[in-house]
């Protein structure tokens, strides 16, 4: 008889509460509560009704990050394609019931709650593509023919989004999908083929755009072509950050977002409002704040013992650099406006939800940093 002296002891419920970052889980937390502050700030000094219900929803997502950290990523491994076909067929489902907001198909109504499930569909990604990478032998990841079916997993809700319309989120899942292939070893030649492949498409893909999603891309390479109609909301997003300077015009004393000339000040612009009134300063400060998340991410992947573990670290670091990058080049004019939320910032629930349980997958990997998922050698 041969002892596996190499086997890891299983873990207490003890050890894994030591386990959990709890330092992520106070910079989620402060982040959390700058998007109160901003939303308090954006509802004119009134925690209704946004900043409120921020705070309520924040507590509720951080109970359950908890709890999907504290559960063994074999089950994710075991629930990750029904989780995908369960997303998929919810984007169906918003595709033909949904409820129609601000010109797009993105909704579902269920009882009192607004389920937006391209939200679901990006964890959902994250995790079919890590448990699929996680059944390849290591040279089988890199081959062609072995990436075909994932980057069909990536295109069928990208596809489903964008018919919403909803070219942000779309972005989201592509990008994010992506670059979860690269570090799961897919070769570089096949992300340049498929580069060439897309510029070669976009006469197409123009054709095919609705007139508002084109407007926003003229505007974006020429904003002073339509500064009071489709310009209107980067124009005033670069004025209240400008006017912000370095240290902002300080607390609740915003103008361009107290006197309404910033739309969607609680959503998509919720970073151009609290810039204007913390500045510079308070901007490097949030940033430095996500960028301790992205920090962590990477060290959580890179101290994870299994395979499975490792591309769902990185695949939410990825979606969280994505939410980040979009959101803040978007309202400083440098990519176009596509409607990307600022995570644990912006006003809305199901966005949350999505990042919070992200997070736990991502906090759950280093409670189970040691735990043993075989795989195909």
């Amino acid at each position: 008889m041969t002892l596996a002296l190499d086997a890891p002891a299983p873990v207490g419920f003890a050890e894994k509460i030591w386990r959990i970052n709890w330092g992520l889980v106070l910079v989620l937390t402060t982040i959390a509560g700058i998007g109160v502050l901003a939303l308090y700030s954006a509802a004119g000094g009134h925690f209704d009704p946004w900043a409120a219900r921020h705070a309520v929803r924040y507590g509720a997502a951080l109970g359950m990050m908890l709890v999907v950290a504290l559960i063994h990523p074999k089950i994710w491994l075991a629930l990750a394609w029904p989780i995908y076909i369960v997303s998929m067929l919810l984007l169906v489902a918003v595709d033909i019931v949904g409820k129609i907001g601000m010109g797009a198909q993105r909704w579902l109504v269920i009882g009192p709650l607004q389920v937006q499930p391209s939200e679901v569909a990006k964890v959902a990604v994250i995790l079919v593509l890590a448990r699929y990478y996680h059944g390849l032998r290591r040279e089988e990841a890199s081959q062609l023919l072995y990436t075909l079916p994932a980057v069909a997993a990536i295109l069928a809700p990208v596809g489903l989004v964008m018919v919403q319309p909803d070219l942000g989120t779309a972005l989201m899942v592509l990008l994010g999908g992506s670059a979860l292939l690269f570090v799961a070893g897919v070769r570089l030649w096949i992300f340049l083929a498929a580069a060439l492949g897309a510029v070669a498409c976009l006469p197409v893909a123009w054709s095919f755009m609705h007139e508002y999603q084109r407007k926003r891309v003229l505007t974006f390479l020429d904003p002073d072509r339509d500064p009071l109609g489709a310009g209107y909301h980067i124009t005033q997003s670069k004025i209240a950050i400008g006017s912000g300077g370095l240290f902002g015009k300080g607390f609740l004393k915003g103008t361009q977002s107290s006197l309404n000339f910033l739309p969607e000040k609680q959503t998509d612009f919720i970073f151009t409002t609290f810039v204007e009134e913390w500045g510079l300063l308070g901007a490097m400060v949030l940033l430095a704040l996500f960028a301790l998340v992205l920090v962590w991410g990477f060290s959580i992947a890179l101290r994870c013992q299994h395979h499975f573990g490792r591309l769902v670290a990185l695949g939410v670091t990825a979606m969280m650099f994505l939410y980040v990058f979009i959101n803040t080049a978007m309202v400083m004019g440098l990519l176009p406006v596509v409607g990307v939320p600022l995570p644990l910032v912006s006003n809305g629930g199901t966005a949350m939800v999505s990042v919070m349980f992200a997070c736990g997958l991502l906090i759950g990997v280093n409670v189970y940093r040691d735990a043993q998922l075989p795989r195909k050698r």
